[in-house]
């Protein structure tokens, strides 16, 4: 969020955007500020009143007590002042500031809940990008909701000024089915209590209790997805039509090239999906191996989308997205028929970091590619940074892993498994890939504007970051990627 504040400084210098702009994206990185920072205190906290955080004579706690007092201080003073440079009058910096206190307060509720729920799925980092993510995407759906209810009932101007830009319509398509879906299994799981409630003094059996509770889940699903989420759409965005008669047009406005390229990731996923899954139950490669190669699958599938149709593509990987969202709830809610065989497809691709309730690495894959791409929206003067996850994931981390596993012989450190060769070869194959993008990007039009030694920094960060990392990379390395290109 600091990059892309920093991004659109630059663009504000030139007379590139309009100041609501540059205030947006101050209020949304004040606010995943706050988010971190309160999941930091609260650890902090926790930390401190545990049996063996106890202070004893000559112990530094009540040092970094003050250093971290002092540190939170600075923080909440200079979000006054930046906030207070760009808004109008005092009491929309207090709305402000009270705004950003609240994603903090959310952000700690949240990773609470998700600790709690699934506390085998993540780890403290994965866990803090998940529930700042969650606390920004629904505060900014929530304050993209008040401002056009206050502009429908007043034309006052004591709203968040920031939040009244114009959004594009495949912007708002994504956020409200994602939200939507995110919603959908706490309205279902009281739906569902309801109605077992209600059955509980009949005797039907327990068949008819799945296929009863089968179909309450897909008509409900159809009722959020086709009238209760296009019905938000329109409130916070004039479709000049329903927003799903919207897409299909979208879709249909250059039917050639966004018909073929639908049909053209139909049939790799079909051909990939098979084979790899034929191979995971009749071969004894490893998992993390064989997980590599649906990375290069997104290569081949996203790199000619993002450069031919990169506002397609966009629509596209929020309709994966809601996709996965579908067929996991299926698969944790075990909704008769399809529960159990995505149960079984999904356990022959999950490896020790999906150990747990939830599966996650398909989702991080995804959002690592995607999340790039959505952030360089709008104004973006370095071309390299849509390409951040395709790069860092799907050629880097995959190289890196294949030959370390194959050729690896010097280790980072002796409890790990990540190789000097590996870290060298995804760094190497990453300049490799930009070598080439970069001549092709300029023959269709780009401004170039990424120095090589900047890019060879970029690239080298990440990668040593990923060669340290125990954690699930495919969730953050692509966004150090895009902070470093953005810089």
């Amino acid at each position: 969020m600091l990059s892309k504040l920093i991004q659109l400084s630059r663009a504000f210098s030139l007379h590139e955007v309009a100041i609501e702009e540059l205030q947006y994206s101050t209020v949304q990185y004040w606010a995943t500020s706050a988010s971190c920072l309160s999941v930091l205190v609260f650890i902090y906290i926790i930390m401190m009143r545990a049996p063996d955080g106890t202070q004893h004579p000559g112990s530094h706690c009540s040092l970094d007590a003050k250093f971290s007092l002092c540190g939170i201080l600075i923080c909440v003073v200079a979000c006054g002042v930046s906030l207070l440079t760009t808004s109008h009058t005092g009491f929309i910096m207090i709305l402000n500031l009270l705004w950003v206190l609240c994603h903090g307060l959310v952000a700690v509720k949240l990773i609470r809940h998700f600790l709690n729920t699934f506390p085998s799925c993540a780890s403290i980092g994965e866990a803090l990008l998940v529930t700042t993510g969650l606390a920004l995407y629904f505060g900014d759906m929530l304050a993209c909701t008040i401002v056009k209810a206050i502009g429908y009932i007043s034309s006052s101007e004591l709203v968040f000024a920031q939040y009244g830009i114009k959004r594009s319509e495949i912007t708002t398509v994504i956020q409200g089915v994602i939200l939507g879906l995110l919603l959908f299994p706490v309205i279902f799981k009281f739906v569902v209590q309801v109605w077992e409630c209600s059955s509980r003094g009949y005797s039907e059996a327990r068949t008819y209790n799945e296929i009863g509770r089968s179909f309450i889940f897909f008509a409900f699903l159809g009722v959020v997805l086709v009238v209760i989420i296009p019905s938000w759409m329109q409130f916070v965005n004039d479709f000049n039509l329903h927003p799903l008669l919207w897409v299909i047009s979208f879709v249909f406005s250059e039917p050639l090239k966004r018909l073929s390229l639908c049909i053209y990731w139909v049939c790799v996923i079909y051909v990939s999906v098979l084979r790899f899954y034929n191979i995971s139950k009749n071969s004894k490669i490893e998992r993390i191996l064989l997980r590599k190669y649906y990375h290069l699958m997104a290569v081949s599938m996203f790199l000619p989308a993002l450069i031919f149709q990169p506002k397609f593509l966009d629509l596209a990987f929020g309709a994966a997205l809601a996709v996965f969202l579908v067929l996991e709830i299926i698969r944790v809610w075990r909704i008769w028929p399809l529960g159990q065989p995505i149960h079984q497809f999904m356990n022959a691709f999950t490896d020790h970091r999906d150990s747990d309730l939830l599966i996650v690495s398909h989702f991080s894959l995804l959002l690592g590619c995607a999340l790039p791409i959505w952030m360089s929206s709008g104004y973006n003067d370095r071309p390299l940074t849509p390409f951040a996850g395709i790069l860092s994931l799907g050629i880097g981390d995959t190289m890196a892993s294949m030959v370390g596993h194959k050729y690896g012989v010097l280790r980072w450190s002796k409890t790990g498994k990540k190789t000097i060769e590996g870290t060298a070869a995804g760094i190497t194959s990453v300049l490799a890939a930009c070598s080439v993008l970069l001549p092709l990007l300029a023959s269709t039009g780009y401004i170039l504007s990424q120095h090589w030694f900047s890019l060879i920094l970029a690239v080298t960060v990440s990668g040593m970051l990923e060669a340290y990392t125990a954690q699930l990379d495919n969730a953050f390395i692509p966004l150090v990627f895009y902070s470093l290109l953005c810089l």
